[in-house]
């Protein structure tokens, strides 16, 4: 896969982080001295703000190092796939003793993180949501581990906005073990899964509360 988002900077502290970021998403990227020519292939160049001015190129994105990377690698997707806003973002959610979180916007996995409490997993749907504006979000919970789905959706239900749909989804067959080794996919994987899968609308957040606002 040709590389069409070019690291454009001599900062160490923001070369780790976009890179990292980067490579933890297997993003294919270019990294190139400020001040050099831009490939034509390239799409997206992200550098920092001392160093835009010597760079040559229509779609610039400009990243504060004291800042995670998350929003500016979310921004530069957005621009790869010629969308400022998605029709539809999917979140996720694997509860256990361990929650995976996994973000699909327009079918697309974005990310997929594993490993995470649940006040983790909390705060990673809600910042998946406000960094990746939708036409439709929604966010699905695996109801395989009963009383850890509940305790997430009744959170999720107090502080979601009403425009964003919440639903449970059965979980059989999201846990799969790999092929010759036993063991199930990660919380990712699985999370991922459940993503996909149509799910039942939680009961607690019908049209009705949604139009009155509760």
């Amino acid at each position: 896969m040709r590389a069409k988002i070019a690291v454009v900077t001599v900062s160490g502290r923001a070369y780790y982080k976009l890179v990292s970021e980067l490579k933890e998403r297997r993003l294919p990227f270019l990294s190139i001295l400020p001040g050099k020519p831009i490939p034509k292939t390239v799409k997206v160049v992200l550098t920092t703000e001392e160093e835009q001015s010597v760079i040559d190129h229509p779609n610039i994105l400009v990243f504060n190092p004291k800042n995670e990377p998350e929003e500016i690698v979310n921004e530069a997707i957005r621009i790869l796939q010629g969308k400022r806003i998605y029709n539809e973002v999917t979140i996720g959610v694997d509860p256990g003793k361990t929650f995976g979180v996994a973000v699909l916007c327009d079918g697309t996995v974005l990310k997929a993180e594993d490993g995470l409490t649940l006040e983790k997993a909390l705060d990673t749907i809600l910042k998946a949501l406000s960094e990746n504006p939708a036409k439709v979000q929604r966010v699905k919970i695996g109801g395989g581990v009963t009383y850890l789905a509940e305790e997430l959706l009744k959170r999720l239900y107090r502080v979601l906005p009403g425009n964003v749909e919440l639903e449970v989804v059965n979980e059989v067959g999201t846990s799969r073990t790999w092929e010759g080794r036993g063991r199930k996919l990660r919380d990712a994987d699985s999370a991922v899964k459940i993503a996909e899968r149509k799910g039942e609308t939680y009961e607690g957040r019908s049209d009705k509360t949604r139009r009155e606002g509760r």
